[in-house]
Order: structure tokens, then sequence, then C-alpha cells
């Protein structure tokens, strides 16, 4: 299975799509010259917003708004775009907000990454009081992988140099994390787990940063499917469409040399690619 280029954006680290229902359009970010977009795959209309810090996710907020992980905090978009409210300063010294979105209940999480990729940053969630805490003790370095299960017991995530994925019980009532596990093991492969999304059935696609794929994983672990890109560094599927059938994944152009690029003139692009089993809509922020 072959993914098609929908955009060829040319992000620097293109990240963090997000499919809006309400609009059937989709977001997406570049952390690297920071920006929002926002595509109509139907026209391929392309907005742009440039961002005055780093960004390192985004995620739909109630109201039709967006929440914005920027380097300074975490900022609440209002629906017309002409307003941007901080929520909560960040915590992190020496690193910025990475892959984040709520869970099944509409709090928001998300991980950090350090300035020198040494494991020294966490997995945080912002509540609806408003308030940033450490949900996840631990040192990372790349904080990616973030997903749920359809029932929203299941939490998974990873930390992208250790190339391990592990999966949590998840308190849906509390957001308490137990059992920490094992969930894909890839240090044989050498791939390296980047952004993630889960289907109706349960299923973990994953971006396989550097490998030019994203791998579709059953809740067991065993690999079911892969989708090759014309670009090696896919870095987060998102699942979209009027049928939620449609899987959009976002790719970096960063650190290609010459001879990459001549060979990936795409890298930095948006794809796309038909599926069976639909996704399911990112649940928006409850605060």
């Amino acid at each position: 299975m072959d993914a098609t280029c929908l955009l060829d954006s040319k992000c620097g680290l293109g990240e963090s799509p997000v499919w809006s229902v309400a609009e059937q359009k989709l977001w997406f970010i570049d952390i690297n010259a920071p920006a929002l977009y926002r595509l109509d795959p139907a026209t391929r209309q392309l907005e742009t917003w440039p961002m005055p810090s780093t960004i390192g996710s985004i995620a739909p907020t109630a109201d039709g708004g967006l929440l914005l992980a920027r380097r300074d905090g975490i900022w609440r978009r209002d629906t017309a775009g002409k307003a941007e409210t901080l929520l909560v300063p960040s915590p992190l010294e020496g690193a910025r907000f990475n892959d984040g979105r709520c869970d099944r209940q509409g709090r928001f999480w998300v991980g950090g990454m350090t300035d020198t990729r040494e494991p020294e940053t966490a997995l945080y969630r912002l509540d609806g009081d408003r308030v940033i805490r450490q949900g996840l003790v631990g040192a990372i370095a790349i904080s990616n992988g973030l997903a749920w299960s359809p029932d929203g017991a299941t939490m998974y995530h990873a930390d992208t140099p250790t190339h391990c994925v592990h999966a949590y019980d998840y308190d849906v009532k509390t957001a308490a994390i137990s059992n920490r596990r094992l969930f894909l093991d890839l240090r044989v492969a050498d791939e390296r787990p980047d952004g993630a999304a889960v289907d109706v059935a349960g299923n973990y696609w994953v971006a396989l940063y550097g490998a030019a794929k994203l791998v579709q994983f059953s809740p067991a672990g065993e690999r079911l499917r892969e989708i090759r890109l014309p670009a090696k560094a896919p870095t987060m599927p998102s699942f979209g469409g009027p049928d939620m059938k449609t899987l959009y994944i976002t790719t970096a152009r960063q650190r290609h040399d010459a001879d990459e690029l001549a060979k990936m003139p795409l890298a930095g692009g948006v794809f796309s690619i038909r599926v069976e089993i639909p996704g399911l809509p990112e649940t928006p922020f409850a605060g």
C-alpha cells in the first residue's frame, strides 16, 4: 500500500495532523518554521498562520477552537483565529512541548522534548481546571506515540530514541496510569516510533521516522500492515474524511542531504491513503 502526496508543503518538521469533522478540513503544524496550517483536501486550499514560538502539537477545543502547545505554554485559539489566550505557562526548561492530544474524556496530554535530546523531561496533563500536572514521571527525551484505545482504558506512549512503545492501564475517571508494559519492541528493526493514531478496532498506527513507512499493529502488538511513503521521515497519522477512512500523514524534510532530497523531493509533504477500518474523531479539550 502506497500513500500519495496531497500537499507538497515542504515542512521542515510537519506534525500533529488533526481532522476537523465540522469543517471537513485538516489542521497541522510545522515545528521548525513555526506555523499553523488548515488544508481543505477537496480543493487543496491551504491557509497559514505563522506562530511566534515553536509549536509542538495542537488539539481541538469543545467550542471549535484549538489548543496550541507552544514553547512558552499552552494557548487557546478562538474559533475565528483572532485571539489567543495563555492557559498555562510551560513548566519546561531547556525543552519544548512535543506530541500531544486529548484522552477520550477531553483531558489534554502532552510530552516534552529536550533541546539536547537527553532523557530529562516527562509527560504532562492539562485538565479542565487549567492546571498542568506531571502525569508520567520518567526520563523522556522525545515524547511521542501518544494514543488511547477506543474505550480509553489503554494508553500508549513512546520515547522515540528507545525504539519502544509502552502500554498502560488508564483509569478513565481519574486519569491514573498503571501497569506499564512493553507493547512494541522495535529495537531489532532499528525503527523509531513517532506519532500514532488508533482505529475503531483498536489497531495502533504508528509513523516510523526514518523508515519511510506507517505501520498498523493489532491490540496484541502483531504487525498487520505497512504503508510505504515517498518520504523518509513520516511523523504522525490522523484519520479523517467524511467516513473517517482516510489516513493523513505528515512528514519532515529536516536533516535530509542533497541525495536524499533528490530521491524523495516530496519530503515534508502531507500524504493520504484510503483504509478499510475507520478511525475515531479527536476528542476536544473539555476545559
